[in-house]
């Protein structure tokens, strides 16, 4: 297994020039051309720049990708294995703590087994365990409405004002997708009665006049259009971004607890956790020895 910071060294140093500048993918780019690049015109520069980035970034992002699932799918191994392990430590900790504080009646003494005890996980109930959906009963109504996505309650009758009755009129006198000159102008119309209709059913007066305030507008003005060099420019500068993201997102993987476990037996994660599970047996051993000799049994 290698981690996406290895991975980086290998297949992301173009990704890494496009952030810092465009010429630097740019001269990459070239180089691995050969020198054909002589005479090109900018823009093929840049095209070539701009697929140099990408290809790497698609590595880097593979690689991450890679190392997230071996996280996770060691995470969920570790939790499976050693969870029990751990809670069973938690609770023989507490037992330890509780025995020391009934043999000496010590305040101090019970103020830890207090802690003790209130850092065991209690068992959650049904109702914690469903967040409110249900209950020992069984789902409650308003959950069963959600998942079969009907109303909970019927829907309450909507009577538009006199007003907003008047304002629709209008809208759809003035809107109709019959009134559309072209299949544009037809796709426009459609989107825009579909809008008015949802705020009548609402009976929103409000809703209807920011339409109506809408449609007097016209349609909006052609959005410029960046020249094919603004492109590019852009596409590397995402693509840096992106990189710098994805570098982000690898580095907490391999900062958190279980990337850090997988970077100390990269090759056999699964022996780590026997030799984990090893130690936590004897840690029991030796606990359940000490609460033995507390409760002189």
């Amino acid at each position: 297994m290698t981690t996406p910071e290895a991975e980086q060294s290998s297949s992301v140093p173009e990704a890494e020039g496009a952030r810092e500048s465009p010429d630097a993918p740019e001269a990459q780019a070239e180089a691995g051309a050969g020198g054909q690049a002589e005479g090109a015109r900018p823009e093929e520069r840049l095209e070539r720049a701009v697929r140099v980035a990408e290809q790497a970034l698609i590595e880097y992002e593979i690689a991450v990708e890679t190392f997230r699932i071996e996280v996770e799918n060691f995470s969920r191994l570790h939790h499976q294995k050693l969870g029990p392990m751990y809670t069973r430590l938690d609770e023989l900790d507490a037992e330890i703590a509780e025995a020391k504080a009934a043999r000496s009646g010590d305040p101090e003494d019970a103020r830890a087994a207090r802690e003790a005890r209130a850092r065991v996980m209690p068992m959650p109930g049904v109702e914690e365990l469903f967040h409110g959906w249900m209950d020992s009963e069984g789902l409650f109504p308003e959950a069963a409405a959600m998942l079969t996505e009907q109303p909970v309650r019927p829907p309450q009758r909507v009577r538009p004002s006199d007003e907003a009755r008047k304002v629709y009129r209008e809208l759809v006198r003035k809107a109709h997708p019959d009134l559309a000159q072209d299949e544009a102008e037809r796709a426009r119309r459609d989107e825009f009665i579909a809008r008015v209709n949802t705020a009548y059913g609402r009976g929103d007066e409000v809703a209807l006049r920011e339409l109506a305030e809408e449609w007097a507008a016209g349609p909006a003005p052609a959005e410029w259009q960046p020249s094919h060099s603004e492109e590019l420019y852009a596409r590397l500068e995402w693509l840096a971004q992106r990189k710098e993201l994805l570098t982000l997102v690898a580095r907490e993987l391999e900062e958190g607890a279980i990337g850090a476990m997988l970077k100390l037996a990269p090759d056999d994660p699964d022996r780590l956790l026997e030799e984990i599970a090893e130690q936590l047996l004897a840690q029991v051993a030796q606990r359940e020895a000490e609460l033995a000799a507390l409760l002189g049994r």
